[in-house]
Formats: C-alpha cells, sequence, structure tokens
C-alpha cells in the first residue's frame, strides 16, 4: 500500500467511526468538533510528543495545512459535481 492510499484509508475509519457516532443519534456537528479536537490534539503530538505544545508559530502552521487540506477537498468535491452534471 503507496501513502495515498494509506491516507485515503486512514481517512475512510475516521469517516466510518464518524458514522458511525451519528448513527448513534450524535449530533453530526458535534461528531465534526471531536473530530477536529482530536486532530489538533494529535497534530501536537506528532509536533510536540506528549510533553510538549506547539507555539504560536506551530499553531499557524497547522492552521494553514487544515486550511490548504480543506480546500483541496473542495475542490475535488466541485470537480465530482460537475461531471455528476455533465
Amino acid at each position: 500500500m503507496n501513502e495515498q492510499e494509506k491516507h485515503r484509508y486512514c481517512t475512510n475509519k475516521f469517516i466510518e467511526l464518524a458514522n458511525q457516532l451519528k448513527d448513534e443519534k450524535i449530533d453530526p456537528t458535534l461528531v465534526s468538533g471531536a473530530l477536529m479536537t482530536a486532530s489538533g490534539i494529535y497534530a501536537t503530538f506528532v509536533a510536540a510528543g506528549n510533553e510538549g505544545a506547539l507555539e504560536p508559530s506551530g499553531v499557524d502552521k497547522v492552521v494553514a495545512l487544515y486550511r490548504r487540506t480543506l480546500e483541496h477537498h473542495q475542490e475535488v468535491k466541485k470537480g465530482q459535481l460537475e461531471q455528476v452534471k455533465g
């Protein structure tokens, strides 16, 4: 499995868990917020370890990465929607 396939696998596992929580009647907005919190906690761990924390510049880097990732996903999604229409 290459890195892109691993990324897709991990992404799909998180979506699967989110859908399970939604099916347990947990508000999807709450599920989304919890996923964001968990991601932020894990991003901090990756960058600074269990005993560290991000400096403001580190927070800015994580925010920028989240933004690029979300923008990329939106571009892909819009392309998919255009294909369905066309």
